[in-house]
């Protein structure tokens, strides 16, 4: 059984092998993921996890797997910064306050279609000036939802998470395996 990873995320390459799997092709879908007008966070990232999987072409026997992580601060989402300037805004805005991150995932084989989210919480300490500019000068911030990534520099700015670590970084191992195996995906083989 083949699986093809629908996300160009380094990231979510390096938590499937956490867990042993390891996708037989990459296949990034390119679809629109701007926000419906009012949608919220949670729905927009299951939406957004589900459209990709249906999104990227894969034969009948292909197990297809994606995902979709976003920042929530209230009702606000916060997605892919476009450019340093709106990187800060978004750090500005989470410094010294709470925020959830919602990780999606989306496994398809043929028509069927499996979807489970992780919603996690997630304290931003203050942030000075000086810690935002050096955050923003590492480049790190770009392609991050939120505008940061936790796994990188940023983990120093993150004192305290309730939830799913690797759904913070993008792809919840739990819920992933539940998916694989409701697919068929011979998740934990046998050595012998």
């Amino acid at each position: 059984m083949r699986l093809v990873l629908g996300s160009g995320s380094p990231r979510r390459r390096e938590l499937l092998a956490q867990i042993g799997v390891v996708a037989d092709d990459i296949r990034p879908p390119d679809i629109d993921e701007t926000p419906r007008k009012g949608e919220l966070a949670r729905a927009y990232c299951q939406r957004m996890a589900c459209e990709k999987a249906l999104a990227v072409p894969a034969r009948e026997d292909e197990i297809v797997l994606s995902a979709d992580t976003t920042v929530a601060l209230g009702r606000r989402i916060l997605g892919k910064p476009a450019d340093a300037g709106e990187a800060a805004d978004f750090l500005h805005r989470l410094s010294g306050r709470r925020h959830r991150v919602i990780t999606a995932v989306a496994v398809r084989l043929g028509q069927r279609l499996w979807e489970r989210d992780s919603v996690s919480a997630v304290k931003m300490k203050m942030l000075s000036d000086l810690e935002v500019n050096a955050y923003l000068a590492s480049g790190d911030w770009q392609g991050k939802a939120g505008g940061y990534s936790i796994q990188g520099p940023a983990g120093a700015f993150i004192p305290w998470i309730s939830g799913s670590y690797t759904a913070i970084v993008g792809l919840p191992l739990a819920e992933t395996a539940g998916l694989l195996m409701a697919a068929g995906y011979p998740l934990y083989r046998s050595a012998a």
